[in-house]
């Protein structure tokens, strides 16, 4: 065997050996693949961010309206404050991971959502003691605010 030959099979053996390391490397890295983080529960909003506090009281003739804002991690819309409206009046506003509870009466109200960037938001929100009441405020890709309905 010449010179050439030897440094031709000595090439082969290295790029055998990072190939054989590579293919262990990733069996061993792939079984601590990252998980998932669990669920965090989503903070209520405080008494004292509430404007109109009678919406935030249980009632008979009440039906119970969960109203969340998404968790991000968009340091753009993270710190943005939601204001939310029901009917027209401004009720609170929802930070990043917040959520209030709206006891409302039957029937269709307005829910609706801004920033001090975004224009106002407005859904039709059939209120129904029958259904799991829920509405989602996010953020798009375009940083502005939106609104809807959740079937839960």
């Amino acid at each position: 065997m010449g010179n050439e030959e030897k440094t031709r099979a000595a090439r082969r053996t290295r790029v055998a050996g990072a190939l054989a390391a590579c293919v262990a490397a990733s069996a061993l890295f792939g079984g601590c693949a990252a998980t998932p983080a669990a669920p965090v529960a989503f903070r209520p909003v405080p008494a004292e961010r509430i404007l109109k506090p009678d919406l935030t009281q249980p009632a008979a003739d009440k039906v119970a309206v969960d109203l969340r804002r998404e968790r991000t991690d968009n340091v753009i819309v993270r710190f943005r404050d939601a204001l939310v409206y029901v009917d027209g009046a401004q009720v609170t506003d929802l930070q990043n991971g917040e959520h209030v509870v709206f006891y409302l009466s039957p029937g269709v109200h307005r829910l609706a959502v801004s920033t001090q960037f975004d224009p106002v938001v407005e859904i039709r929100f059939t209120v129904d003691a029958r259904y799991t009441n829920v509405a989602s405020v996010a953020f798009d890709k375009d940083h502005r605010i939106g609104l809807r309905r959740v079937p839960h």
